[in-house]
């Protein structure tokens, strides 16, 4: 009978362990997507927490200078400077007015610290100008 009890008592351990190594990386990997307007709202809360913010980038605002590269997100006539000195190349769709998701931490000084950068440029998913969106295309016109 003791054997059975030590061996019990030995999976609730480890399924307790697992379960607690689970719940605790999942509570550090999710970071919820913000508008610019959400993390200006959320104040001094905004730099203890990793967040993930999105906006267009703003035309003209890109500058590398060394590893880190400078830019200004815009939403809705709001703006919110950014660096980014992550070890991972940017995306190559990262160009002035692309959509960006920047994930990172607010720093007291009101500029955004992101370690990764994705981007996403919405001319790229339109439809090419004269079809209709989801239009077959006619392969002998061309």
């Amino acid at each position: 009978m003791k054997t059975y009890v030590k061996f019990g008592l030995l999976v609730v351990a480890i399924i307790g362990v697992l379960a607690w190594l689970a719940a605790g990386g999942v509570n550090d990997s999710k970071t919820y997507y913000k508008t610019i307007s959400e993390v200006n709202q959320m104040g001094d809360r905004a730099a203890d927490k990793r967040i993930r913010v999105g906006g267009d980038v703003e035309s003209g605002s890109i500058q590398r200078l060394g590893k880190d590269v400078y830019f200004t997100l815009t939403q809705e006539n709001i703006k919110l400077k950014v660096v980014y000195s992550g070890s991972d190349p940017l995306p190559d769709t990262f160009r002035d007015g692309s959509q960006a998701l920047a994930d990172g931490k607010l720093g007291q000084d009101g500029v955004f610290h992101a370690s990764k950068i994705q981007a996403k440029c919405a001319s790229k998913y339109e439809a090419k100008p004269g079809t209709k969106p989801g239009a077959a295309v006619n392969r002998a016109a061309m």
